[in-house]
């Protein structure tokens, strides 16, 4: 495997930072000049948290507070409330209410940023801005499922379970365009996003192949793990037939390949790239960050098996995680990415279908 190729810095980087980079470091290109912002400020020390003095939009940071800690308030009552036949409205107000919150506090915080010159990367944190998505998908459920539960259609069958990852990607771009493309904090370009061509196919299939060598790492990391941990059970529900295998491979190899390598690596691993001046540790951030947002969505009656098989998850994900970091910065391509993602969950669907067949048999 080549290292990541280094890239000239861009030009705001802090004062004494090399012009050259070590060997296996990578900064993203110069910014776009359309993404500059309009009134830089001089660098400064940052407001205090609880502070409205010095903020360019204090309004939208208050209202990033309240709009927070309220929803995160109603949802607290709606689980104490449990039982009433209030509390599904209730759920579905406090997440409207926090999800408007974090828009507010990502989007005050891309403002703030935007006028710091003496900063690499001047956007939201790719954490908040996983928050906003996270409340966004999860309205967007709500309002998609709910009405297909009423008529009888199963939430927990492949077709939902695909309308749920559509939403989610919907939310991913929703989120990056509002919160970094909008602010000028990143352009599409700048996180690999480039319109389909021939060359686009070619990036699909070079990702492809590196599929395999990551799937040979993880199934050993996998049967290690196993010997001592409980092993996590697939996100995706069993393909009893034909259509259920064809609507679980859009599913894994097409929609959450899309929604998350466009997070996790054209967004956040560009961020951490550009802010920290290094390709490596924008990697290990990313993976570690890929890694603990699919861990979280994991749920078990008992607190034992639940950590058990989080923690074969985490650790199980992290060669990917790793590999798909290092593709991107290397080719600065989203496609080789998304196809190296697409290869690894779409293989690995094949199996388990394969596998549930052999022992039917």
């Amino acid at each position: 495997m080549t290292e990541p190729t280094p890239e000239r810095p861009a030009p705001d980087a802090p004062a004494g930072e090399p012009a050259e980079v070590a060997a296996g470091t990578a900064v993203v290109p110069e910014p776009d000049a359309s993404t500059e912002p309009h009134a830089p400020t001089e660098p400064g020390a940052s407001p205090s948290m609880f502070s409205l003095e010095g903020r360019r939009v204090p309004a939208l940071y208050l209202v990033g507070w309240v709009g927070t800690v309220m929803g995160a308030a109603v949802l607290l009552v709606s689980f104490m409330a449990a039982g009433g036949g209030a509390a599904p409205w209730l759920v579905l107000a406090g997440l409207v209410v926090l999800g408007l919150g974090l828009i507010a506090a990502a989007g005050s915080q891309a403002v703030e940023r935007t006028g710091r010159t003496d900063l690499p990367y001047r956007g939201p944190s790719p954490v908040l801005a996983f928050a906003v998505v996270i409340a966004m998908t999860l309205v967007g459920i709500v309002f998609v499922l709910a009405p297909l539960s009423a008529l009888g259609v199963d939430a927990s069958s492949p077709a939902a379970t695909a309308l749920s990852l559509l939403v989610t990607l919907l939310a991913y771009v929703a989120a990056i365009r509002l919160l970094v493309v909008g602010p000028g904090s990143l352009s599409w370009a700048e996180m690999g996003v480039r319109r389909p061509d021939g060359s686009a196919v070619r990036e699909l299939l070079i990702g492809a192949v590196f599929a395999l060598p990551v799937i040979v790492v993880t199934i050993a990391l996998s049967l290690v793990l196993g010997s001592f941990l409980e092993r996590s059970a697939s996100p995706l529900p069993p393909a009893g037939d034909a259509l259920g295998l064809l609507v679980n491979l859009v599913s894994a190899a097409l929609l959450a390949p899309i929604g998350e390598e466009l997070f996790f690596r054209g967004f956040a691993t560009t961020a951490w790239a550009r802010s920290l001046g290094a390709a490596w540790p924008a990697i290990v951030r990313g993976a570690v960050f890929f890694a603990i947002a699919h861990v979280i969505t994991l749920f078990d009656a008992s607190f034992a098996s639940g950590a058990q098989r989080a923690l074969f998850s985490f650790v199980a994900l992290l060669p990917v995680g790793i590999a798909l970091g290092w593709l991107f910065l290397s080719r600065r391509s989203l496609y080789a990415a998304i196809g190296l993602h697409a290869a690894f969950n779409g293989i690995q669907v094949l199996l388990a279908f394969a596998a549930a067949g052999a022992l039917g048999q």
